[in-house]
């Protein structure tokens, strides 16, 4: 649980203790903070509008209201325990019926036998019942939305638990409203509250705004306030915090919730299914065997105890008990490979993925991104990598550094008019790179990041992207404060995939202006910076900056060869603009900028591919599994990128972009995304209908995803997956699968897992049903030809036990390095294959030849019953430790198997319960206690070499059914 706990990347602002119950009565309850003016809502929260909360008030707060988190009425264990009686398990009804006839009737000994399987049953049920809820309730704290945050007028990033009233929250562009919030401000922000649509209105995509609003004004209509749980689809917002916990409005408008948890999976219901139709199929044959031997004028008691040997021993118990193990181990295993499981239904499709399609940044690469070329009327290198700002920009014609002299030059120390008019020069000495300037001004401002040193290492708060353009400005000696300070924010639009583009509307002065405009000269203007793809911003500009800030003609075919040159180099190309506007323009749209956009200049980054995940691919397309590159980047940056990848099993990648996908009919889009391994320049829809093809031509997606318009293609992918770190909230609630590392080598290792978990649950099957049919069938034939009975019920109840010992420790098998090495494409077929049942009959004819084989020579030889039956019993668990040691990673030292295992910590558990069973084995027959309570006897040396006979034979039966692969 360490593991799952650890996953939290935020800043640690004070020492909150988040286990602490939240509070039941909230102070502010009654508050009608939509009828209060701001200025009301900051005095009595005693907060600050700009500042935030002081650091020291955090903790008194959360010990006043409670952690942020809403919590459930917990059963207490002892009710817990009593409900697994009332679960629907027809096999615990039918054995207390039975245990009733028993103990009427006096077969003590066998009544307690058929009660210490049901309660043996009740113990194993609850304890991974707990056991699952302690990995789920790890799971959601370990996936706690990341919030922003204003504390000691600072921005941190923190955990959303850690939020109290009062608290200063920011709201951008694909974020979760973590808590009840009383807006302050709204800038196009847009809000999907569709978790109110049940009950209030009809639209679920709601526009905020910091209005006072009438005091009846009804829950759904005040949209001053953001409630917890919706999602930012649109613009940005800042609130304070007015509720948190069990006090915010989904709490209190929704059901109490359930204590009673449910592991409940289609795998889990499947195996119920399965165990409740064997239950009823070992009913009937027992109500038939009883009737027969009645009939051929058996004593009736004789039959009865017959009939209870063979419900007690047929009855698979513990298999959905150990199928919920088996997942529980899967998903604490996929924990420690940075992989957090949200859907849990989702387990099922893993092992069976066919097709990844998977996004480049920071998946497929490092995300550690630097600017290393700049092309703004001439060439520029800079040096430095990562966010270290410390670095130079050099000149490539002459290959002297440019440094703007670490202070704020306006963009008017350079005042030009026209691209054929008077240019104004100042003395400045790097008058001849103002368009790199510009370039880097433009960066600086249409940014929603900043950087911040943390130990020795500068980090981003934000988006990675932005956090490199920052870089890139603060190397020529821009600050980003100072820019900010000068040209204040007035609006934004905020990058969108469909758009490729953001921009942002800035306050600027009264200066002479770069614009054909004459009605803005000489008057107050604003200024708008656009930062996007090269398409998006080449085409809807006409006129460039020259390197001494003069307007020029904007040469687009030169410009579209710069880009292309770039991108051949494996760089992310961005392309500058700007435009200037009248001084009262305060809001932009997307028509402001749909023309007339001054172009500054191209910013190419490096976004190394990481190093591993060459390796990963390697390893998915052996699996069987092809890996697809489905990016908004330039084709020409994401085929680069392909090749030093491999992506491509064969030297060809086949490239297609966004603007052909556009006018391609569905059979040519279903060719294409067969053929096709990158796919550039694509839009949302686009990614929708290429994961909708490959799932109509048969394939099992997989799909990775970070911005709001990637969750239609993840929640129509088969599995989706959304990085921990980079994605944003609204694609975390869509996947089902988050990677705490951003790393594709970790959806490697999700499928790996998964296949793992199929693996296991073929060996228990493999395992569990020949040792269920053997022992019934014993009982079924002995009572029918009215043999002595080789084994009791109490010997039943004993080996149920030994057995349950086995079988969990095959949840706990390590993968074998065989998984990812071919394809498992068919494990959505049924458990029970052909080659399985194979097995099983065979492994369970060997089992009856040894308890008769062993019993009938024994008894005859010894002339006792407790002798013979205690020695079947014995060669009948040697043979099966040498059985369950065949199919497990063990095998080796078996049946000289050259499949190695991968190491894992968890690879002794196969070798404990053998050494375990043996151990109580020994006591079974050796200690007197034992031969009292289970009607067993003490065995001589001859007699024990007698029962290791048949584990001699079992070797090369193993050997043979090992031919019948028990993954299969």
């Amino acid at each position: 649980m360490d593991i799952l706990n650890s996953y939290y990347y935020g800043r640690d602002m004070t020492a909150i203790n988040i286990d602490k119950p939240v509070t039941d009565v909230h102070p502010l309850a009654d508050t009608e903070w939509h009828n209060l003016d701001i200025s009301e809502v900051v005095s009595i929260l005693g907060t600050d509008l700009h500042n935030g909360l002081n650091h020291t008030e955090v903790n008194p707060r959360q010990a006043l209201y409670g952690v942020n988190e809403l919590t459930v009425n917990s059963s207490k264990s002892w009710s817990r325990l009593i409900q697994q009686f009332q679960q629907p398990q027809p096999f615990i009804y039918i054995l207390l019926l039975l245990g009733f006839v028993e103990a009427v009737i006096g077969s003590w000994r066998n009544a307690a036998a058929i009660l210490g399987v049901i309660v043996l049953n009740v113990i194993i049920n609850y304890v991974e019942e707990l056991k699952a809820e302690e990995v789920i309730s790890a799971l959601a704290k370990a996936g706690t939305t990341q919030v922003t945050v204003v504390r000691d007028g600072k921005k941190h990033r923190i955990r959303a638990n850690e939020l109290v009233p009062g608290d200063l929250v920011l709201l951008t562009y694909g974020s979760k409203v973590p808590a009840d919030l009383r807006l302050i401000s709204a800038n196009n922000l847009q809000v999907d509250e569709s978790f109110f649509a049940s009950f209030a209105r009809n639209c679920t995509l709601v526009r905020k705004n910091t209005r006072l609003l009438s005091k009846d004004t009804p829950l759904a209509e005040r949209d001053n306030i953001a409630y917890t749980g919706s999602f930012v689809k649109c613009g940005q917002g800042s609130g304070i915090v007015i509720a948190t916990g069990n006090n915010t409005q989904i709490s209190l408008l929704s059901q109490p919730m359930s204590a009673r948890f449910g592991f409940n999976t289609s795998l889990t219901r499947k195996f119920t299914k399965f165990s409740q139709n064997l239950t009823y199929i070992i009913l009937f044959l027992a109500s038939f065997t009883f009737i027969l031997g009645i009939g051929f004028g058996k004593p009736w008691r004789q039959m009865f105890d017959g009939v209870v040997a063979l419900a007690v021993s047929a009855i698979p118990q513990g298999l959905s008990a150990v199928t919920t193990i088996i997942l529980v181990t899967g998903i604490e295993r996929m924990a420690r490979r940075h992989v957090l499981i949200r859907n849990l239904s989702v387990l099922e499709t893993l092992g069976s993925t066919t097709v990844i399609c998977s996004d480049k940044t920071g998946t497929l690469t490092e995300n550690q991104i630097t600017v290393q070329l700049i092309y703004a009327d001439g060439q520029y290198t800079l040096g430095g990598i990562g966010y270290n700002p410390k670095g130079t920009i050099w000149y490539s014609d002459n290959l002297q550094p440019v440094h703007f002299g670490g202070r704020f030059l306006p963009t008017s120390a350079v005042n030009t008019k026209t691209s054929g008019g008077d240019s104004y020069t100042t003395n400045n000495k790097y008058i001849s790179h103002m368009a790199l300037k510009e370039c880097l001004v433009a960066g600086l401002l249409c940014n929603n990041s900043h950087l911040e040193p943390r130990g020795n290492q500068w980090v981003v708060v934000g988006d990675s992207t932005e956090g490199a353009f920052i870089v890139s400005a603060r190397k020529a000696g821009l600050s980003q404060s100072k820019h900010r300070e000068a040209m204040p924010r007035l609006d934004i639009i905020p990058f969108d995939s469909k758009y490729q583009y953001m921009a942002t509307l800035h306050k600027s002065g009264n200066e002479n202006l770069l614009t054909n405009n004459s009605e803005l000269n000489q008057k107050s203007f604003n200024t708008i910076y656009i930062k996007g793809s090269v398409e998006a911003i080449l085409s809807r500009s006409q006129q460039a900056i020259d390197k001494y800030g003069n307007l020029t003609p904007l040469n687009h075919n030169f410009i579209e060869q710069e880009a292309e040159t770039l991108a051949k180099q494996g760089l992310r190309v961005f392309a500058f603009a700007k435009k200037i506007v009248a001084g009262n323009c305060n809001i932009i749209t997307h028509d402001s900028i749909a023309s007339d956009l001054i172009f500054l200049g191209l910013q190419a980054m490096i976004d190394p591919g990481r190093q591993d995940v060459a390796a990963a691919i390697k390893s998915c397309h052996s699996a069987g599994i092809k890996v697809k590159m489905i990016t908004g980047e330039h084709v020409t940056t994401a085929v680069a990128i392909g090749y030093k990848l491999g992506l491509s099993k064969n030297a060809e990648i086949t490239a297609f972009q966004g603007e052909h996908l556009a006018v391609m009919n569905d059979t040519e889009i279903k060719e294409a995304v067969e053929t096709g391994v990158v796919f550039a320049r694509v839009t949302p829809d686009q990614k929708l209908h290429l994961v909708q093809a490959l799932q109509n031509n048969g394939e099992i997606v997989a799909v990775t995803g970070n911005g709001v318009n990637d969750t239609p293609a993840l929640k129509k992918a088969d599995i989706g997956i959304a990085m921990g770190k980079a994605g944003t909230d609204v694609a975390k609630e869509s996947a089902d699968i988050l990677l705490t590392n951003d790393n594709f080598v970790a959806i490697k290792a999700a499928i790996e897992e998964g296949r793992s978990i199929y693996q296991n649950l073929h060996k228990v099957i493999a395992f569990i049903l020949p040792v269920n049919f053997s022992e019934s069938m014993t009982v079924l034939i002995a009572a029918l030809i009215g043999l002595q009975l080789p084994i009791l019920p109490i010997h039943i109840l004993w080996l149920n036990i030994i057995n349950m010992i086995m079988t969990v420790s095959l949840a706990f098998e390590p993968k074998s390095n065989y998984l990812m090495k071919r394809s498992q494409a068919h494990q959505n077929k049924s458990f029970l294959s052909k080659r399985l049942l194979w097995r099983i009959l065979l492994i369970s004819a060997l089992n009856w030849i040894i308890i008769f084989g062993i019993f009938e020579w024994s008894y005859r030889t010894f002339l006792d019953v407790a002798i013979a039956q205690t020695m079947a019993i014995q060669a009948l668990m040697i043979a099966r430790i040498v059985y369950l040691l065949s199919i497990s990673h063990w095998k080796n030292i078996i049946v000289n198997f050259q499949d190695q295992m991968v190491p894992d910590e968890d690879a002794p558990a196969i070798a404990l319960a053998a050494v375990t069973s043996i151990i109580l084995q020994f006591m079974f027959s050796q200690w007197s206690v034992m031969n009292t309570l289970l009607a067993t006897t003490s065995l001589n040396l001859n007699q024990w070499l007698i029962c290791l006979i048949p584990a001699l034979i079992m070797i090369p039966v193993a050997i043979v059914t090992n031919q019948f692969n028990c993954q299969e």
